[in-house]
């Protein structure tokens, strides 16, 4: 039985290629695009995020932002809620489905009122 061994093209090489790539909390230093070919300069932490500050024209409206959460929070409640009973009704049809198919009679439930 022959062994076949893969035939290396030009093309090949091209795509065994390692890639340098840098750290995602260092920033490089502002200045003119480098070029890839260079080797890497000096990084400076990206911590510094003063160059996103500025004033505030208007200050914070907070009962706005409150009235924004406690709205969405009912938002999310009321998703969850509907969801569950969402579940919990396929189940019980599912459960009823397969009382059927299996021939049964006594597939519905019945809710006999309290004395």
């Amino acid at each position: 039985m022959k062994t076949q061994r893969p035939v290396i093209s030009a093309s090949s090489e091209d795509e065994h290629r390692v890639l340098q790539f840098r750290p995602r909390n260092l920033a490089p230093i502002a200045g003119p695009p480098r070029n890839l070919n260079e080797p890497v300069r000096q990084f400076e932490a990206a911590s510094d995020l003063s160059r996103y500050e500025h004033d505030r024209e208007e200050p914070d409206d907070f009962r706005h932002r409150m009235l924004a959460n406690v709205a969405a929070f009912a938002f999310t409640f009321a998703l969850l809620a509907i969801g569950i009973w969402l579940a919990v009704s396929i189940a019980d049809l599912r459960r009823t489905q397969d009382c059927v198919l299996m021939g049964r009679r006594d597939c519905v439930r019945i809710s006999a009122p309290h004395p």
